[in-house]
This record gives structure tokens, C-alpha cells and sequence, in this order.
């Protein structure tokens, strides 16, 4: 159901430029979000009425100033800019972010129509306006006049052609937005000039703690990665770090790591060492907390690299609460530290039976370098944490009372820590004892007694604000879901409802046939499952065709290209409509599906005239479970996992809670058990259906939140 529109006003500059390009982000937010719409306002800046003052020279607010104080009036709600317009640092009160979608970076020369290189005088007159374009005009061209030019993009042209200068270096991304690419000359390659980060991006800015926008930037800012490194070498590094470094865009690592880590990181990412040691900071822990909000906002995917544990001194929550004021979210996966590196790995264990119960653990080092007190009064003040001792809980309150601690003193119940189903009860002292019967359970479980407990991360952050998504998808593509669930602020409960059963006894004769049609990545890795067994030659694999990316990304990491695919609605009425148009009559095809898939697609290609073989290569089986694991919302990426789910827990389980499927084959197996979804996916792929949740409930804050 659409819902009432609701409109945005976003400040925008008057020039061509501006207006053309704010409005295709605008639209393209537009299509993300059902009931949202923005109007433009314009708003000249000092910049466009001031054309004389050199760009070299001009302040740093010289194109945004008079947007920002729209802003903070109230007169509109957002601003969209080039985002190597806006200044460093922002003003205050004015909160930002860059779109991900980035035009081509590129400067280009620009030259009179139908003009070249090679016909330029000995001595070309060149527009400048900056000092990196000065730098290389001076290298490319040293005997050409550089003058100062001015003016919006069709000005600057109009001087190139009515011979005010003979040549002019523009930013290749404005020319392509305004659809005159034509009048570009030559492109400059990266390694001779380089651009700023910003260039080729828009940037979008609002007020500070506006909540809609805030919501809106959560769409496009994944969440930040707090993760330890371990000690001393790689292989101390936990699996979940290594997994967030293959994924990353940018490291910020401390110096205390195995260098080789950085190994990890794709071939685009960038490492940067914000490292401290004894006397000597790569960079101050302000400037790292800075550092960390920028990146985040370039909607960039930043892991935060630590030695050892991130909890343990190791500044954790001055930088996450940095964050926390931005409602920018973020994860933090524990590391293996210093402390059990130099006690379990030794064998100086911290317990050990009839030895030791127990340890402290804590720094001399105050605030500022200084040394603090370590003596019975202070260790006295510092938390104790309790294994092992649910099933004890009233014994060690009375000990504790009786020692004089404080009853109001704050305690928390930590269950299966770590875990999807971890569960935190924070009570008191002196009200410990009434926790134990209800919460004696079979989960593991910690009592941490001490002021540290009043403390815990936001947790209602990102597009997703914290909510349990129950992934139900196969096991092969649940790591992929669950990381797209985390990036949203959102916490994956992993609990595949369907595996996927392979046929052995198929024999696929790959040469026989013009075309494989596959409509599943569950389907493609079944088919390269047999192909491998068989050892059958890849290059007799017939041309490929698909129903959507998500197919055809499975392909690819084979190294096979499809053929065809649907250029948008990625559905089986869309691929039937790709195969009238692309078979010819009397071609041979392979269908290949699982048991649940139905022949409907092969008999509609043979409708066509198609000769079609419709193999079931998979067989998909009912995964069992004990108990349902609590969630809020759930996604369905087949019918099976819907039958599954219901078989096992029946319909009452998603009573209340939100339900996303990934298309109209899904959706009518709700509709078979008296459900009905509230979400569909835009693209019918498992990305496709984790974007489409964090749209839906950003779209629900966009429409029903009012700002401050």
C-alpha cells in the first residue's frame, strides 16, 4: 500500500549543473523510497554572483555558505552538492554525507569545437582553477599562458569557442551529467593528474540530529567494523575479522598488528595507521575519532583494525560513542588479547584448579600519562565478573552484601554472550537474588557486578535501527545476507529452513544443447556441482540464460559469463519474455531447477517452440530446529522456507512480526497459509530483498517522524 507522499525541500545552486544533477539523485532516491518525493529549491551562493574572485583564492565555503544558512533557518530540509565543494571543516550545526554512486572522476581538456591537441598554438592561452590544474598545465604545456577562468560549465565552453582561451581542464563528471561528453577533448588519466576524493560524488547536507535525515543517510552509510586484531601474529586474528577486512574500503589500524593482516584487503582499499605508542602518535585520538566519522560519512566501508581486544584499553567507546551521536551504526567483534596471549599461551593459566578463581586485570597509566594508584581501596572499586555462577546467584549476592557493597549497586546477567540469542538483564544488587529462578536457564551465563554496567553501545542505529532479521535462505547464501543485515544496522539470526540436496544420477550433455536456463544461484551451484563431478569440459557449457543478477553473479564465480538476462524485472514472466525475443524456433535447451521449482517455466518455453529438457538437479529438504529463536522481521527467499516454517512453528509465529520475501512465487506461499508479506524485494535477489527492508523502514521514520 503506497503511502501518503511526503515532500522534502533540498536546496540546490541555480547553474545547469546543479539543478541536473541534484535532481537525478533526488529521483533516485525517489525510486527507493514509496511515498517520498523532494522539491527543489534554488539558492544562489556567493559563488555564482562573485566571478571574479580566483578559485585558488576563494574561501572554503565559497559555493555552499548561503545553502548551509538556508538550512539552519529551516527553509529547507537537505542540500545536495559536488561533494569537493563542501568545506573543511563543516560548519556548526550542518551534518553530511556522500551518495555511493560516483560519476567518472576524470579531468578532461577541452578544446574548441572540432579543435586538437595538435592544433593548439605555440603558446595556448589555458583556464585554470586550482593549483593541481596550474601543476599540470604547467607540466603538459610549459610554454602556455595559465589565466584564472570563471563562469558555470556552458560559459567555460563558450570562452573555449569564442577564443578566449584556447583550452580549459573541467571535471569529466559535470560534462557527462549534462549529457555533452561530446565536447570533451581528452581524457587525463589518473596518474598524471590526480583529483580530488570528493570528485565525480554528490554530497547531501542537512541540520544536526534532524532524525528523517539522519534515517535517510542510513540507506547509504554502512556500519563501521570495531574489530581486534589479535596479538603478535595473523593467526590470532578471529575468522569475523578477517571476513570484515576482505570487505572493507578503508583500514584504520593501529601499529601493534601483524602487518601481514593488511594482506586482506582488496586490491581498492586504502590501510591507514592511526597507531599509538609510548611518545609517539601516528595521529591523537581526537583525530582518529574524526577520521572515523568522515570515512563513515563518504559511505565508505571502514574497518576500525585494533590489537588484541578492542575493549580492553583500547579507547572503544570514545569512538563509538562519536558515532552513536552521529546515528551512524556500528558492530564490534572481540579479539583475542595481550592477556590471554601471555597467560593461556604460556601456561601461567588465570585459573587453574586449587591455584586461582580469579584475576585483576588493570593499567597504572591515568588520563594524560600520569600514574594512578593500584592499592587494596582502588582494585576494591574495580568490576568483578562471575563464571559459571548463574545457578549461584543468591549465595553471591548475600557475600557481597555482607562484604558492604552497596545494594544499589549496578549488576548485569549476560546469556550465551556473543551468540545471535545473546540475552542482557541489568538489575541491582540488591535485586539479584529475584532474578534467579526465572533466568536459571540452560544457556550459559555470566554476573557482572560494578558501574560498567550501566553502560551499553546504541544498539538502534542504521537503516535497520537494531531489528533480529530472521535469515531463512540456504546455508550458501546466509554469510552474504548476514553481512548486508549487519552493514544496515541490523542483527542476522541465521537459521537456514531448507538444504539443498543434490541428484547424482543427471548426466548433463552440455553439448546437445543451445541454451542453459537457470533461475536460482541454489540452481547454478547444483549444475557446477555435477559438472565438476563429471569432469566436464567448461567450454561445452551451451550460452547461459538467466532471470536475474543474482543468477548471474553466482556464474561469475566460476568465471562463466551469462548470455542473457532480464535488463530489470528479474521474474520468470520476465525471462519467458527474453526467451521469445532471443530463441530461435527449434532450439535445444537444458531448464535445469530443483524439485519445489514446477515445470511451469518449461512448458512456456515450449510453447515458444523451444525443444526443452527439464531436468530436476536438487531435491529441497526441511532443515528441523528445536525453538524458534526470537525475531522481528523475516525473510523468505523461496516457498520451501515459507512451508518450512509453518510446518515446523505454524502460522502464529509471524504474528505481529514484519515479512519480506524475495518475489510473487514467495508470496503466494504465504498467501496459501493466510499471510500476506509487507515486503517485497525491488530486484529479486537476496541483496536486492536486505536493501528493500532497510528502505521500507527507512521510508516508514522518513514519513511518520517529524524534526526537532
Amino acid at each position: 500500500m503506497k503511502r501518503s507522499p511526503t515532500v522534502f525541500r533540498a536546496g540546490t545552486r541555480p547553474s545547469s549543473l546543479a539543478l541536473t544533477q541534484s535532481r537525478a539523485a533526488l529521483d533516485r532516491i525517489e525510486s527507493l523510497l514509496d511515498g517520498v518525493a523532494f522539491e527543489q529549491v534554488k539558492i544562489t551562493s556567493v559563488g555564482d554572483t562573485d566571478r571574479t574572485t580566483d578559485l585558488r583564492e576563494s574561501p572554503a565555503d565559497f559555493f555552499t555558505r548561503e545553502l548551509d544558512a538556508a538550512l539552519l533557518r529551516g527553509d529547507i530540509d537537505l542540500a545536495v552538492h559536488s561533494a569537493k565543494d563542501l568545506p573543511e571543516p563543516m560548519p556548526a550545526g550542518i551534518d553530511w554525507y556522500w551518495l555511493p554512486w560516483r560519476e567518472e572522476p576524470r579531468d578532461a581538456l577541452i578544446l574548441a569545437k572540432g579543435r586538437k591537441i595538435s592544433d593548439l598554438p605555440g603558446n595556448p592561452v589555458i583556464g585554470v582553477s586550482s593549483a593541481r590544474r596550474e601543476a599540470y598545465c604547467t607540466k603538459r604545456f610549459p610554454s602556455a599562458i595559465q589565466k584564472n577562468i570563471r563562469g558555470n560549465i556552458d560559459e567555460r565552453i563558450a570562452q573555449v569557442d569564442n577564443g578566449t582561451y584556447d583550452i580549459v581542464v573541467m571535471a569529466g563528471a559535470a560534462l557527462v551529467r549534462l549529457g555533452i561528453e561530446e565536447r570533451i577533448t581528452e581524457w587525463i588519466p589518473l596518474d598524471e593528474l590526480e583529483v580530488p576524493e570528493g570528485q565525480g560524488h554528490l554530497a547531501v547536507t542537512f541540520r544536526e540530529g534532524d532524525e528523517r535525515m539522519t534515517a535517510l543517510r542510513n540507506l547509504f552509510t554502512p556500519a563501521v567494523v570495531f574489530a581486534g586484531a589479535g596479538v603478535s601474529n595473523k593467526e590470532l586474528c578471529t575468522v569475523a575479522t578477517l571476513h570484515a577486512l576482505q570487505r572493507c574500503d578503508i583500514c584504520l589500524h593501529d601499529s601493534l598488528i601483524d602487518p601481514s593482516l593488511l594482506a586482506e584487503l582488496p586490491p581498492h582499499a586504502s590501510a591507514i595507521d592511526v597507531g599509538k605508542r609510548c611518545g609517539a602518535h601516528s595521529k591523537e585520538q581526537h583525530e582518529t575519532t574524526r577520521l572515523i566519522c568522515e570515512c563513515a560519512r563518504q559511505s565508505k566501508r571502514i574497518v576500525r583494525l585494533k590489537g588484541g581486544d578492542p575493549g580492553i584499553f583500547g579507547r572503544l567507546a570514545e569512538e563509538t560513542e562519536a558515532l552513536e551521536h552521529l546515528g551512524i551504526p556500528f558492530r564490534v567483534i572481540p579479539g583475542i588479547s595481550a592477556l590471554q596471549a601471555a597467560t593461556t599461551g604460556t601456561g601461567m593459566l588465570l585459573t587453574r584448579r586449587d591455584i586461582s578463581r580469579g584475576f585483576v586485570a588493570l593499567t597504572p597509566r591515568m588520563h594524560g600519562g600520569g600514574l594512578a594508584r593500584c592499592d587494596a581501596e582502588m582494585k576494591s572499586q574495580l568490576p568483578v565478573i562471575y563464571y559459571m555462577s548463574i545457578k549461584a546467584i543468591e549465595p553471591i549476592a548475600r557475600q557481597l552484601l555482607d562484604d558492604g557493597v552497596p545494594a544499589d549497586t549496578p549488576v548485569a546477567l549476560v546469556f550465551n554472550a556473543g551468540g545471535e540469542d545473546e540475552n542482557i538483564i541489568k538489575t541491582t544488587l540488591g535485586e539479584l537474588p529475584s532474578q534467579s529462578m526465572p533466568h536459571c536457564v540452560k544457556q550459559p551465563g555470566l554476573i557482572i557486578v560494578g558501574n560498567i554496567t550501566a553502560y551499553a553501545y546504541k544498539t538502534e542505529l542504521g537503516a535497520l535501527q537494531g531489528r533480529k532479521i530472521l535469515l531463512t535462505c540456504s546455508e550458501a547464501i546466509q554469510e552474504k545476507a548476514a553481512a548486508l543485515v549487519r552493514d544496515f544496522g541490523g542483527r542476522p539470526i541465521q537459521l537456514p529452513l531448507i538444504r539443498l540436496k543434490c541428484r547424482r544420477g543427471f548426466q548433463p550433455r552440455c553439448a546437445e544443447y543451445d541454451w542453459l536456463v537457470v533461475t536460482s544461484p541454489s540452481s547454478v551451484r547444483a549444475f557446477m556441482e555435477l559438472i565438476h563431478d563429471q569432469k566436464i569440459d567448461y567450454r561445452t557449457i551451451p550460452k547461459i540464460m538467466v532471470c536475474g543478477r543474482g543468477t548471474a553473479d553466482e556464474f561469475a564465480q566460476y568465471n562463466l559469463q551469462v548470455d542473457a538476462q532480464p535488463e530489470s524485472d528479474f521474474s520468470a514472466e520476465a525471462l519467458i519474455e527474453l526467451a521469445k525475443a532471443t530463441l530461435k524456433p527449434d532450439d535445444k535447451i537444458l531448464r535445469v531447477r530443483s524439485d519445489k521449482a514446477g515445470p511451469q517455466l518449461a512448458e512456456a518455453l515450449r510453447s515458444n517452440g523451444a525443444d526443452v529438457e527439464d531436468a530436476i538437479l536438487y531435491d529441497n529438504e526441511r532443515i528441523d530446529h528445536g525453538d524458534l529463536p526470537g525475531f522481528d522481521v523475516v525473510f523468505f527467499a523461496s516457498a520451501s522456507a515459507v512451508d518450512s516454517l509453518v510446518g515446523q512453528w505454524g502460522t502464529a509465529a509471524l504474528a505481529g512480526k514484519t515479512i519480506c520475501v524475495i518475489g510473487k512465487p514467495t508470496a503466494q506461499a504465504l498467501e496459501k497459509h493466510g499471510l500476506r508479506h509487507d515486503i517485497m524485494a525491488r530486484e529479486a535477489t537476496v541483496m536486492g530483498a536486505i536493501h528493500s527492508c532497510a528502505e521500507y523502514f527507512v521510508g516508514e521514520k522518513l514519513c511518520t517522524r517529524k524534526s526537532d
